[in-house]
């Protein structure tokens, strides 16, 4: 019973003979004899082996344990799926967001454009000779000509960003 404890304990560590051998400060074969049932650590040892298993010495005389395996690939398979899943998730949202984004900039541009053409915005005829509203048209231009030049491209941009973040089917 000791013996297969000893093999079942070490095994549920992760541990080879060899490394337990090295851990115990004792030869390899010590370790295989013991697992064999061919000899059996004095008290001593068995406090050793306890300390390095961090198992009670009563575990270790007592009833047979149960071996586990250290890289239970159920366990693994499991967390990898769930980890799977989250990426997934975060993937779906960001899609979705960026989709969103791109249809909202879409329409504030067309937006824009729909007011500038409803205001007859003389574009490139304003006239700044009244002093009261030279600052203010000058600071529309501005925007106006920054506008007509980027809001095209950009509204190119966000009509292919939201075919590429389309939800497929």
């Amino acid at each position: 019973m000791l013996n297969e404890n000893i093999k079942a304990i070490r095994k549920s560590k992760g541990l080879s003979q060899q490394e337990l051998a090295i851990k115990l400060n004792v030869v390899r074969q010590t370790v295989s004899k013991w697992e064999q049932g061919l000899s059996v650590p004095d008290s001593d040892m068995l406090i050793s082996i306890s300390e390095v298993f961090e198992t009670p010495v009563s575990t270790l005389l007592g009833e047979t344990v149960i071996e586990t395996e250290v890289d239970n690939l159920k366990t693994i398979s499991e967390k990898l799926e769930v980890i799977n899943l989250q990426l997934a998730q975060r993937k779906t949202t960001r899609r979705k967001i960026l989709h969103w984004l791109f249809i909202s900039l879409s329409v504030v541009i067309a937006a824009i454009f729909v007011t500038l053409v409803v205001l007859i915005s003389p574009y490139l005829g304003w006239d700044y000779s009244n002093p009261e509203t030279a600052v203010v048209r000058v600071a529309f231009h501005a925007f106006e000509w920054l506008f007509v030049r980027l809001a095209p491209i950009i509204l190119i941009g966000s009509i292919i960003g939201i075919f590429l973040t389309r939800k497929k089917k």
